[in-house]
């Protein structure tokens, strides 16, 4: 690979009690269960090796504990534009519940009452791809799946629905960068540091 710019670290906060339900968690602020602070401490020791130019987070607490645990809480930038999808009415809630009253419903084509749309959240990716841009040297981003996959799809030049295709677990890492001037998935929802956790 040959980087055109910095390479963008997409770094997914570890476990609540609602990714473990598979409640839908946007802007509710919940900490990290017990099993998040052990993941996010096996991301801290994945990180070590690597150095950051800047460091953004999200402001709710489940991703800066995640950056804390890192060793980032003092240097990471609160950004935010790295919010969550704004889940609405259905903030909480889970996909099945919805569908019971939706059929057929998916976050990505069936939309949250109350919340954001998909080209909202896309305009708030795209202005932290921007300042990404700008800076000199590999940068970190602490946040939320859907923030993180609409990132990911932005970075790629796709329309925020392709976001769908790009599923990120708890406390994983996936890198995007570039091969010659071509936008690239450097690595995508690399959990190996999570075995045995």
């Amino acid at each position: 690979m040959s980087a055109r710019g910095p390479r963008v670290f997409l770094l997914r906060h570890g476990a609540t009690a609602w990714s473990e339900s598979g409640q839908h968690t946007g802007r509710t602020d919940l900490p990290l269960t017990d099993e998040g602070r052990r993941q996010a401490e096996r991301l801290a020791a994945r990180l070590a090796r690597e150095t950051f130019a800047l460091v953004l987070v999200s402001p709710l607490a489940r991703a800066r504990e995640t950056a804390r645990i890192c060793a980032y809480g003092q240097v990471a930038e609160v950004e935010p534009d790295l919010l969550e999808w704004d889940y609405g009415d259905y903030d909480g809630r889970t996909a099945a519940d919805i569908r019971r009253e939706r059929p057929g419903w998916t976050p990505w084509t069936g939309g949250f009452p109350g919340g954001e749309t998909l080209e909202e959240v896309a305009v708030r990716a795209d202005r932290v791809l921007a300042r990404v841009q700008e800076v000199e040297g590999d940068v970190a981003l602490f946040a939320h799946g859907h923030i993180l996959r609409v990132i990911a799809a932005r970075w790629l030049e796709q329309p925020p629905l392709l976001a769908a295709r790009y599923y990120l677990a708890t406390a994983t890492l996936s890198t995007l960068a570039w091969e010659r001037e071509t936008p690239v998935i450097e690595r995508w929802n690399e959990a190996c540091h999570l075995e045995g956790s």
